[in-house]
């Protein structure tokens, strides 16, 4: 797998915000190759959750291609889908159907973190309902995320229960694989949100509930993070390894918290290092050729 060079994905990213921004949700964006779409995933009242969809242009959608969800960071409390567009960008131009999602938070929204897991649960419950027109394989759909917004991908994978009310629990909003970013994996005092789930501390802490079947996870995190204590991740994966599951933790020496960020450094180096990784566990679990 190739990453494509510092320039190119400088006039990615520019291109692909100003899409963003300046596009209505049914206006196709193409960009180098691959096209954007928005549609809306879920509506709860009078709260309209969109997802950012990409994908190759042209390509045949008689054959399924795998996909994946990503979640935005923020605390629960506020954020961007646009977090994460650089990384759709490139997994559509590998052949993934790439997506970031919308998710209520505490700004916007009124909400808790609680509310922030049943639409992470609800954006991959429905990519498998729609597979077929969207031309997705519904056995290779993924999650991934970034701080909070790697929880919300974490929380789908590993905690059970806490769906929306009244969705179509037949269809599994368990991913086949994660990929984390410096996500917040403990919401307990040893790890980061305690306060916001008082009294709730361990309901959706992944650490907490750690058992066998879990998917494959790769999760990328700075040792020197002081939001997100690199610990929390290091005991996620004994645990998932001690319970039969995958489990590989990328440690990036002295980086901090949201190194992962396109252009955080300011060679980009974090960023592509995470991308080259990212593409290898794909390849190693079949997801990408």
């Amino acid at each position: 797998m190739s990453v494509r060079t510092l320039s190119s994905w400088l006039v990615a990213g520019t291109l692909a915000c100003l899409g963003t921004t300046a596009a209505p949700a049914a206006k196709e964006v193409k960009t180098m190759g691959v096209v954007k779409h928005v549609e809306v995933y879920k509506t709860v009242g009078d709260v309209q959750l969109r997802i950012h969809i990409y994908e190759k242009e042209g390509r045949d959608k008689s054959q399924p291609a795998p996909a994946i969800v990503f979640f935005f960071g923020g605390g629960w409390v506020g954020g961007s889908p646009g977090q994460f567009f650089n990384h759709c960008e490139h997994l559509a131009s590998e052949g993934m159907v790439a997506m970031s999602a919308e998710y209520r938070v505490f700004k916007t929204h009124g909400t808790t973190p609680f509310e922030c897991v049943q639409d992470g649960k609800s954006a991959i419950r429905w990519v498998r309902a729609n597979a077929e027109r969207l031309g997705v394989d519904p056995h290779r759909v993924l999650a991934g995320g970034g701080s909070a917004g790697g929880h919300v991908a974490a929380c789908t994978g590993v905690i059970e229960q806490h769906e929306e009310p009244g969705e179509d629990l037949t269809i599994s909003s368990v991913p086949d694989a994660m990929v984390l970013f410096n996500p917040v994996i403990d919401t307990t005092e040893k790890g980061y949100g305690a306060t916001k789930v008082k009294g709730r501390e361990t309901e959706i802490s992944p650490c907490h509930h750690v058992r066998a079947g879990l998917p494959p996870t790769l999760i990328f995190h700075g040792t020197a993070d002081t939001t997100v204590p690199f610990e929390n991740v290091e005991r996620f994966r004994l645990l998932m390894r001690e319970a039969g599951n995958v489990c590989e933790v990328m440690p990036f020496p002295g980086k901090a918290h949201g190194f992962f960020n396109w252009m955080r450094d300011p060679d980009n180096a974090s960023y592509l290092a995470t991308i080259k990784a990212m593409d290898e566990f794909l390849v190693q679990h079949k997801i990408l050729p």
